[in-house]
């Protein structure tokens, strides 16, 4: 019991404060989805489509109980990483001896590395993936396989980015990590079944739903994106043992040389581990690498890095951890630590508390990229993010996304006129976004222009049928004249 309070506690400390935060970048886009508008939505988020069900129904569930207010939202995520580090608790304790226990399942609960899993209500989804597939071991470890089975189909249902988990298993099985654990092969071959049909719909779906951020449509090719992952897990490492240069954007290098020399720092930290006969940490630095898989292989996705992406392998990576700081025999040296890296994730939920504080930092981080400056425009003042557009323009001239953001701030003001003028010159450049020409639609009802706007709005459904923002708007329009 103990324990489990101390680690409660540590989780609470460190992110508690994401409880006074507001929504982020992808949250808002639990308010446009039809299906978490809809009373029915409990149903309705089940449908084909949907890759994570499990995950648009506590969002649907949060609108129920909430509405809009951020809080119900920030503290479904809280109390989920809580559930998750007791999970993870009760895993680690079976796997590891009571210290290195205690201190990984620390260093789960507080390191600033879950700062953006447990801050970004959009990030929930791999908190309730690693909630389950923490049952799952769990179940697995206490001899009951087709439960652990039942566990890892929830994990699925939530985030298909835990579909390593049953290789995870075969690891540690191989590696005779998992004490007392009742070794079922059809159980195991089940799993593995469910992660295929996972990847495999997931495929589908972003074959199939326009603009998604993933797949064929993700603009990086799968050997580009394997190339560039070197570098992004190296990254995410760092970021575990030096907790400094986090970011909601990261700017990655895609250099040949660059991605090479990664994953040969990588390959040659891993054998360094095998040779030095540093056997149980190598085993847990390896099931880290296992757990990263699905999102840092060859299944490309628009964001090559994002920190959330490291919060099921950071399980693996805080027992290896906690392997090497059990050493250290002064309590007041892990003491110290543990406080620092509490400050640290104040501080990074902190940042996470407005737009603006997310986006400045992301701007100052990775001054090349063009999505923070878009994206701090629109938590500024419109005088201050016209100018920084202004000079987002200077670096991306033909990017019709600069344009759009002009447009909406322009109109945002009342200069539907100037408004006009931006969404055409995004059109121009990106003539078959459909967003667009719903964009350019909204400039034109606000100037009178009925029937124009008509035409752009009928030409964004036909563009792009389930454009919700397009229909809304044909809806306000007075009826044809016949």
């Amino acid at each position: 019991m103990r324990e489990r309070l101390i680690l409660l506690a540590a989780g609470s400390v460190a992110f508690g404060a994401s409880l006074g935060s507001g929504f982020h970048f992808d949250d808002y886009a639990i308010f446009s989805d039809p299906a978490l508008q809809s009373a029915r939505g409990w149903l309705e988020v089940w449908a084909p489509l949907q890759t994570r069900p499990l995950t648009y129904f506590t969002f649907w569930l949060n609108r129920q109980l909430g509405a809009g207010d951020p809080l119900g939202y920030h503290l479904f995520n809280l109390l989920f990483h809580l559930a998750a580090v007791l999970l993870a608790w009760e895993c680690l304790r079976r796997l590891l001896p009571e210290r290195p226990a205690l201190i990984a399942g620390v260093l789960f609960a507080l390191h600033p590395m879950q700062s953006e899993a447990v801050n970004y209500v959009w990030a929930r989804g791999i908190v309730l993936a690693g909630i389950f597939c923490f049952g799952a071991l769990w179940q697995w470890l206490e001899g009951r396989p087709w439960s652990a089975v039942a566990w890892f189909a929830l994990a699925l249902l939530a985030k298909e980015e835990c579909a390593a988990f049953p290789l995870l298993l075969v690891w540690l099985g191989w590696r005779g990590s998992l004490p007392g654990a009742r070794q079922s092969k059809t159980a195991l071959a089940a799993m593995f079944a469910l992660a295929l049909a996972a990847g495999a719909r997931v495929i589908w779906a972003t074959a199939v739903i326009p603009g998604a951020p993933a797949g064929l449509q993700a603009g990086i090719s799968p050997s580009q994106y394997l190339l560039a992952q070197g570098a992004v897990i190296c990254r995410y490492l760092q970021l575990v043992a030096a907790p400094y240069g986090f970011t909601v954007d990261s700017d990655i290098s895609l250099s040949l040389w660059v991605a090479i020399a990664a994953w040969a720092l990588l390959l040659g930290a891993t054998f360094w581990l095998l040779l030095r006969r540093e056997r149980t940490c190598a085993t847990w630095w390896i099931a880290g690498l296992i757990l990263l898989i699905p999102s840092s292989s060859i299944f490309p996705a628009a964001d090559v890095s994002a920190d959330r992406r490291m919060y099921l392998p950071m399980f693996a990576f805080a027992a290896a951890a906690a392997l090497l700081l059990a050493r250290v025999k002064a309590p007041a040296v892990l003491a110290a630590i543990a406080l620092l890296l509490v400050g640290l994730s104040v501080q990074r939920t902190m940042v996470w508390m407005t737009e603006e504080s997310l986006w400045r930092e992301a701007v100052a981080r990775a001054p090349r990229k063009l999505r923070p400056k878009l994206q701090l425009a629109r938590a500024l003042p419109a005088a201050q993010g016209l100018e920084l557009l202004a000079q987002a323009r200077l670096d991306a001239p033909y990017d019709p996304a600069v344009a759009t953001e002009t447009g909406k701030i322009l109109l945002g003001e009342g200069q539907p006129d100037g408004a006009l003028e931006e969404f055409g010159r995004a059109l121009a450049l990106a003539p078959m976004d459909a967003r667009n020409m719903n964009n350019r639609g909204v400039a034109l009802m606000a100037l009178g222009q009925t029937e124009a706007a008509r035409a752009d709005f009928e030409r964004a459904l036909r563009t792009l049928p389930s454009l919700a923002e397009a229909r809304d708007n044909l809806a306000k329009l007075p009826p044809k004249p016949q």
